[in-house]
């Protein structure tokens, strides 16, 4: 076991542990929130596997799951909104924390990947994954302050 593999276990287990407790407790609301942290746990932890194993396909099934997270998380909002509509859970600490966590798992993957496509591959990665959660979060917790129907 190297240190990639490790960072990425110590991810995981963090990242699965808050979203089984997100699951399995409270409402609705709190339940597509954990979703969405699902995503922001495994994606980087898909990228530390990419490094710790070799195996750069990891890094295909991350930008497919940093797209389709969020993508997901806002589906769900849509569907569910007559159960979401009073309630508006508030995860600011999750949400920043989970972007901590991929941005540090991004920067450690391009340092390790050097300059070119793979770099670019994987900063595209950091964007999609940072910004559409902390979107599909501020949406689910009410919006953003002074957007108008936001």
């Amino acid at each position: 076991m190297n240190g990639w593999i490790l960072a990425a276990t110590l991810a995981l287990g963090g990242g699965g542990a808050a979203v089984l407790w997100g699951v399995t407790t409270g409402p609705p609301a709190r339940r597509i929130l954990a979703q969405n942290l699902a995503t922001s746990a495994v994606c980087p932890a898909l990228l530390l596997l990419s490094q710790g194993y070799g195996r750069p396909s990891y890094v295909d099934l991350a930008l497919l799951l940093a797209l389709l997270g969020p993508v997901g998380t806002l589906v769900f909002a849509r569907l569910l909104s007559d159960d979401l509509a009073g309630e508006r859970p508030s995860a600011w600490g999750l949400t920043w924390t989970a972007a901590g966590l991929g941005l540090a798992a991004v920067v450690a993957a391009c340092a390790a990947a050097g300059p070119g496509r793979a770099m670019v591959k994987l900063l595209v990665i950091g964007v999609l994954l940072i910004a559409g959660n902390v979107i599909a979060s501020r949406a689910l917790a009410g919006g953003f302050r002074r957007v108008g129907g936001g």
